[in-house]
């Protein structure tokens, strides 16, 4: 069966604690990372340490990182991308030394993410994220950043940090005359290092999609569809190299069917980490974010979730982001409540489909082992 579990962003950044998480029905761990350390800097193996014993003492088990972040150096194949990949060997050597088996990380180049509005009203009072292509279109990347800061409910936005935003025209004209392929390139380098660490501590590479999957402000994207995925499984060899199989960002552009990527066998037997959510069309290039439920949004969870458990993925998996919901006031996308919703709806599709196939389903959470044992 498939792990659950929820992202927490650590005692000093994130409103939702471990207990909180540990109530979850179904729940087995959680997906972390140190982010209070910049991108480029090593993570250091005690911190990690520290890190898994608090989530272990809470009586969850720490499943995976998100994210050790790639340095932009690296992605746009800079002088300085060789210390730079040293050093994200040295947090992968400290994740292994851990125990620690699944890395989700991006190779977008300045953003990691994109929305223009964190809490756009809903008709039945919840607030969600939402993305509007027109309204980027008459935005600086400057005032995105003022955008997302001042509508965060003074939480720091993951890919959006404040002491990125002096240099964020210059990175994005940087990347403009870069082509798809030369980033891909660029990508290629940077897994040929980091694969052989990868092999030794057995660490699954999950690349994140882009999100939303097309083009924004002139700079190349690599991972938004189908085409795309494949070619990322052809740059490096190792069954490592793989995927966090985001449906609300492959599932953000119409073109892409989530079911008939998942069951493209180069792609299903990379599938390493999956992130499960809804969106809803409102227009071209237009959409906000939904609870879980299939007939909330415009993705049928029910198909994606068959698709995923007939290519035999039995890995880590988490709600994505959620609805603000009930009065929470925390981390836009990332409150408790919506996402426990969306963990529950994700257990109970999983159970349905696996006993309507007369497939095993454990009758007890404590009799699951590790997914890399």
């Amino acid at each position: 069966m498939m792990h659950m579990t929820m992202r927490w962003f650590g005692p000093e950044q994130d409103s939702i604690t471990l207990e909180q998480i540990h109530q979850v029905p179904g729940m087995e761990g959680v997906i972390t990372a140190l982010h209070e350390l910049p991108a480029g800097e090593p993570w250091p193996e005690d911190k990690v340490k520290e890190r898994k014993a608090m989530v272990e003492k809470a009586g969850l088990k720490l499943l995976g990182i998100e994210s050790i972040n790639v340095h932009e150096d690296i992605k746009y194949g800079a002088p300085t991308r060789d210390m730079y990949i040293e050093n994200y060997i040295k947090s992968l050597e400290a994740v292994g030394k851990n125990d620690i088996h699944l890395v989700c990380y991006n190779f977008m180049p300045v953003f990691d993410w994109t929305r223009t509005d964190l809490a756009l009203p809903l008709p039945d009072g919840s607030t969600a994220l939402a993305y509007d292509g027109k309204v980027i279109e008459g935005l600086s990347a400057e005032q995105m950043f003022d955008r997302i800061a001042n509508n965060s409910n003074g939480f720091e936005m993951p890919g959006w940090e404040l002491n990125r935003k002096d240099e964020i025209t210059a990175q994005i004209n940087k990347f403009k005359g870069m082509t798809p392929d030369e980033l891909r390139a660029n990508f290629k380098y940077f897994l040929d290092a980091i694969m052989p660490t990868c092999e030794k501590y057995n660490i699954k590479m999950g690349v994140h999609p882009d999100d939303p999957s097309y083009d924004l402000f002139g700079i190349p994207r690599i991972t938004k569809c189908e085409e795309d995925l494949v070619k990322i499984a052809q740059l490096n060899d190792s069954p490592l190299n793989g995927f966090s199989l985001c449906t609300g960002s492959l599932g953000s552009n119409p073109a892409n069917n989530l079911p008939k990527i998942i069951r493209n066998p180069i792609i299903a037997k990379r599938i390493h980490f999956a992130h499960v959510r809804n969106v809803l069309f409102t227009g071209d290039h237009q959409f906000h974010e939904s609870s879980h439920v299939s007939c909330t949004g415009s993705l049928d969870l029910y198909e994606i979730m068959k698709a995923l458990i007939e290519m035999g993925f039995n890995g880590v998996i988490r709600p994505d982001h959620g609805r603000e919901i009930w009065g929470e006031k925390a981390r836009p996308g990332y409150g408790l409540y919506d996402r426990a919703l969306g963990a529950t709806y994700l257990i109970g599709l999983e159970e349905a489909i696996r006993k309507s196939k007369g497939m095993p389903y454990p009758d007890n959470i404590n009799s699951i082992t590790a997914p890399w044992h």
